[in-house]
């Protein structure tokens, strides 16, 4: 459909108006169906033109006519032009985000309340209470109001920001072009009219003269907004300096310094001269009413501010199953430090780039506290794949302590590479022709490319000088190995596929051996394959099935298939077909015969149902269960000789395997130095009501490279040195110390000074900052 393809909507049908509710969702509908020019015929519907987040970025043009209802554009979104073809009801571009919205004749009460950006142009008066409680957020243009007439009562009543504009043309009151009591409780902002006025809040506003630089915006700005309206043949009277003033809101400073009464006073003129001394109730008043102090500072606080700088996890390093401090790395780009946020990630995994730049499915965003305001979550795999660079790290020498690790694929890699890095060898025993285990073996090219592996690889057998392929142990093996080394890990994955106990079940072809057969260039498939699984690996085969010639692909599966992520949507895109619930009951020469007695029928059947490992060559005294190696807390298993990690313990993403590793590893190093085994425990992850994500665009779709990607990370926990505490406390009682050692800094608070107001707990983008009960006052 094209892009700008007008339609027409009414709000009347059938003989009758219709709910405002469902004239906006038709606007929504239209919308979402690819209309950016929207014609409506309004009777009195509330809420034309707000939340029209589905064009995106596209610009929209919504043309009113008839008689609008109130909030006219209200929560208006960027790329919005509202036109009203006559005048209009209340609260027009209430709490609006970034419309223009132009009213073709006058406006009543509450223009603009509550607006944070865009433009409100009104080509007549408006009523009461225009411009209030508007905002500006300094990242983006002020929030503007222009009325070609007069303002009403209670104008710019505690504005906050802003530029109103009033240009005083046929003015309601010739004699007040700004209404009873305007700019009361005003703090920030400036009108510039043009016109008498009687008065105006003298406590929170100030004339000021009209400069070049603001005459010279003026003029430029008033050229535009009469062509909006159609009127620029007023612009040679209304364009003349000498007719305009100008308003702006008064400084804090400038309101504190005048002289105020004192308690003692009020108590002395006020207070004391009415109650008890007269009145219905002064005779029976006798205790003392003298002031008594308060005392708000030190140790008679009631809260104090407490700085919890790292106490909580963030919740992308809460979400990670490896660990890794995914806002760390950002903080360390955000420094400038981006070689060292690459290299970081090798403290936590081997294979960065691999696993976090293209084949997890990103917990750590699906984590992003970004989301919960439907914000896009920092992307990681930006960061991932920028670790194809990272350098080898330093390695210290060896303790003379050997461990021996069984299986070359993620979680057997990561515990050796743990495992060396803290100086004792680790020796790698693996079946397969090559390291990697099924990210090189079985995961289909298109969703990573063979480089990748490749340099990854080599990088860990620079750590990793000592690896065995092609080396199948048998128990007889693993006696000998008891003997020579320190302790065992058992990271040999899983290797037999489940079948199903059905006739003609020798026909099926295991999911894993056919990606195998894919990934060495040698499967064949028939036009016609059948999946039998619908999990992420059988979204894998269906992918590389396609790739190898098949036309019609369908996966089945008992339930509603639990794939998702990259591969569910790669299977989705080669044309794969998902259906369920089907119960499988026998493999015959046409395809696949269901229990109820339909036959699917297929030229190439594969097999997704699970796999379970090969444990036959375990000692006797290393305890099982439901076919999988039974681990305490530790991954240490009824030898106390033995660990055991990854799909041999339980199957799991890439990311629960190479944590494993790198816990298992810990813990061997723990025994092997001598320390407690008893675990410190991670920590908890911070509430995502303590992070402030006001500080950052809700708007942006995409980052551009990782610099953009750090500047958008909140640092959830932990401290991002921004300064505004300290800039925030109305007593200053907040200040950045550097640690002794020089490495660091604290935000420390001066109890002499603080009030405990939690300003600083309200404002922190991070949730660094805390109020708690002062025990002391307690």
């Amino acid at each position: 459909m094209e892009r700008q393809k007008a339609i027409s909507l009414s709000g009347f049908e059938n003989g009758h108006r219709i709910e405002s509710r469902i004239l906006e969702e038709r606007i929504q509908q239209a919308i979402e169906d690819g209309y950016r020019v929207l014609e409506i015929e309004a009777f009195g519907q509330h809420g034309i033109g707000g939340r029209l987040w589905k064009a995106g970025s596209d610009r929209l043009h919504i043309k009113i006519s008839g008689a609008p209802g109130q909030r006219v554009g209200s929560l208006g979104f960027p790329n919005t032009l509202i036109e009203v073809l006559g005048p209009c009801s209340d609260d027009v571009g209430w709490l609006n985000g970034g419309a223009d919205i132009v009213v073709h004749g006058h406006a009543t009460n509450g223009v603009a309340n509550g607006m944070a950006q865009g433009k409100v142009y009104v080509a007549g008066n408006i009523g009461a209470r225009g411009m209030t409680m508007t905002k500006h957020n300094p990242r983006f243009a002020p929030p503007e109001l222009w009325v070609l007439g007069s303002a009403g009562d209670y104008f710019a009543e505690f504005m906050a920001g802003g530029i109103a504009v009033v240009c005083g043309h046929v003015p309601q009151d010739p004699a007040n072009v700004l209404g009873f009591r305007p700019c009361v409780g005003m703090v920030g902002g400036r009108i510039y009219f043009r016109g008498p006025h009687k008065g105006y809040s003298k406590g929170d506003a100030k004339l000021i003269s009209i400069a070049d630089r603001d005459w010279a915006w003026l003029a430029d700005n008033l050229e535009t907004y009469l062509a909006a309206i159609g009127r620029m043949d007023l612009y040679p009277e209304i364009a003349n300096r000498e007719q305009w003033q100008v308003l702006q809101a008064r400084g804090p400073h400038e309101k504190y310094s005048k002289p105020r009464r004192s308690i003692e006073s009020f108590h002395k003129d006020v207070w004391d001269s009415e109650l008890g001394r007269g009145g219905l109730i002064g005779d029976l008043v006798d205790f003392d009413r003298s002031q008594v102090p308060l005392i708000t500072t030190g140790f008679l606080r009631r809260y104090v501010p407490v700085w919890e700088n790292k106490k909580f996890a963030a919740p992308c390093e809460a979400s990670c199953p490896t660990g890794i401090p995914v806002h760390e790395r950002w903080r360390l780009i955000r420094e400038g430090r981006v070689d060292e946020a690459v290299d970081l990630a090798l403290a936590y995994t081997p294979f960065p780039a691999s696993v976090c730049g293209y084949l997890c499915p990103n917990l750590c965003m699906q984590g992003c506290t970004r989301q919960t305001e439907r914000m896009i979550p920092v992307d990681i795999t930006q960061l991932g794949k920028a670790s194809i660079r990272a350098k080898l790290p330093e390695l210290p020498p060896l303790t003379g302590k050997r461990i021996a690790v069984i299986g070359g694929g993620p979680s057997g890699i990561s515990a050796a590479w743990q495992l060396r890095r803290q100086g004792h060898e680790a020796i790698v025993y693996d079946m397969r022709p090559e390291l990697g285990g099924k990210i090189s073996a079985m995961i289909p090219r298109s969703r990573i490319p063979d480089e990748v592996i490749e340099a990854e690889v080599a990088r860990v057998k620079g750590v990793l000088p000592h690896v065995n392929l092609h080396q199948r142990l048998e128990k007889s093996d693993i006696e000998e190995l008891r003997e020579e080394f320190d302790f065992i890990v058992i990271a040999s994955g899983t290797q037999k596929p489940r079948v199903l106990p059905i006739p003609g079940k020798e026909k099926l072809i295991p999911a894993l051996n056919f990606l195998l057969m894919c990934k060495a260039g040698q499967a064949k498939v028939g036009k016609r394959v059948l999946i039998i699984g619908a999990g992420n690996v059988g979204c894998d085969a269906a992918a590389e099935a396609h790739r190898f010639g098949a036309e019609e692909i369908l996966l089945i599966d008992i339930q509603e298939p639990l794939s998702f992520g990259k591969e569910r949507k790669e299977a989705e895109a080669v044309g794969a077909k998902f259906r369920w619930p089907c119960f499988s009951k026998a493999v015959t020469d046409e395809g696949l015969e269901l229990t109820t007695g339909e036959i699917i029928p297929a030229d190439t059947i594969i097999i997704s149902v699970g796999d379970v490992p090969e444990l036959d060559f375990l000692p006797e005294n290393i305890e099982t269960e439901r076919g999988f190696i039974k681990v305490n807390e530790h991954y240490q298993t009824s030898d106390p000789k033995f660990f055991a990690i990854g799909d041999t313990v339980k199957l799991g993403l890439l990311t629960d395997a190479i944590g494993a590793g790198r816990k298992a590893a810990q813990r061997i190093g723990e025994i092997l130095s001598g320390k407690s085994l008893t675990p410190a425990g991670p920590r908890s992850k911070i509430d995502y009501a303590r992070v402030k994500l006001e500080y950052f665009d809700p708007r942006l779709a995409g980052f551009d490279g990782i610099e953009s990607c750090a500047s958008q990370c909140s640092s959830c926990g932990t401290c991002r040195d921004c300064g505004i505490c300290a800039t925030i406390c109305p007593e200053s009682a907040i200040s950045r110390q550097v640690l002794l050692n020089g490495n660091g800094f604290e935000m420390v608070v001066d109890p002499e000074k603080c009030i405990g107001c939690g300003f600083c707990a309200g404002a922190c983008p991070c949730g660094v900052w805390d109020l708690v009960a002062n025990e002391s006052f307690d």
